[in-house]
C-alpha cells in the first residue's frame, strides 16, 4: 500500500531538501512531515521517506527506531511522554505515572477509547534542572506534580489546545490560553 501525503507536505519536502547536499540529509525532517500528516510513522511512511530522500529503507527505519519524538504505533490526539530517567524519578516522575495509569485506565503505549490520550515513558527530556517533566505532544510541561498533572490535563481536555508545531506551515500550535510556550508550569 501506498501513502499519499499533501501536495503542501511534497512542496515542504522539496523545500528541505533542496536546502541540503545530499537529499539523504533530510530524513529526519521527511520522518517529521510524515508523521505530522499521518499521526504516527508506519510501514508506509517509512517507504514515503525512503523514495523521497534515496535513503534505504532499512536506515529510514533505524532512524525512526532511535528516537522517541517519532511515533511508531498510532497515539492519542494528546501523547505524554514522561521523563523517567534519574533526576525526575526522584522528583517524583514514578508518582506521575500512576497518575497517568489511573486516570486513564490503560498502560503506557496504548491509546484511551476515545483517541483523545495516549502516554509513554521516555528516557532523558533534557530538563533535568526542572523535572519532573512530561512533554505533551511537542511542548514541555516541568516542575509537575500529580495536583499539576490532573489540572493540566483537565485544562486540554476543556481547551483542546493545538500542542503540535507543525512542519508542513511553518507555525506553532495555539497552545493553552494564558500559558506562554516558554514558561514553566507552575
Amino acid at each position: 500500500m501506498t501513502v499519499v501525503l499533501s501536495e503542501a507536505a511534497e512542496a515542504r519536502l522539496r523545500e528541505i531538501i533542496a536546502s541540503y547536499p545530499q537529499a539523504k540529509s533530510a530524513v529526519m525532517p521527511a520522518l517529521f512531515i510524515a508523521q505530522e500528516e499521518l499521526g504516527w510513522v508506519s510501514d508506509e511512511a517509512i517507504e514515503w521517506v525512503a523514495q523521497r530522500t534515496g535513503a534505504a529503507p532499512a536506515h529510514v527505519r533505524s532512524v525512526a527506531s532511535f528516537y522517541t519524538m517519532y511515533y511508531k504505533r498510532p497515539v492519542g490526539k494528546y501523547h505524554i511522554q514522561l521523563c523517567r530517567t534519574l533526576s525526575c524519578a526522584v522528583c517524583g516522575g514514578k508518582e506521575l505515572l500512576s497518575c497517568l495509569r489511573e486516570r486513564f485506565g490503560v498502560a503506557p503505549g496504548e491509546v484511551t477509547a476515545n483517541g483523545m490520550w495516549s502516554f509513554e515513558e521516555v528516557e532523558c527530556l533534557g530538563s533535568c534542572g526542572t523535572g519532573p517533566v512530561a512533554q505533551i505532544n511537542d511542548v514541555y510541561f516541568e516542575r509537575l506534580d500529580a495536583a499539576k498533572l490532573e489540572e493540566l490535563i483537565r485544562r486540554i481536555e476543556e481547551e483542546q489546545p493545538d500542542l503540535r508545531y507543525s512542519t508542513v506551515k511553518k507555525e506553532l500550535g495555539g497552545g493553552l490560553a494564558d500559558r506562554p510556550r516558554s514558561a514553566v508550569w507552575k
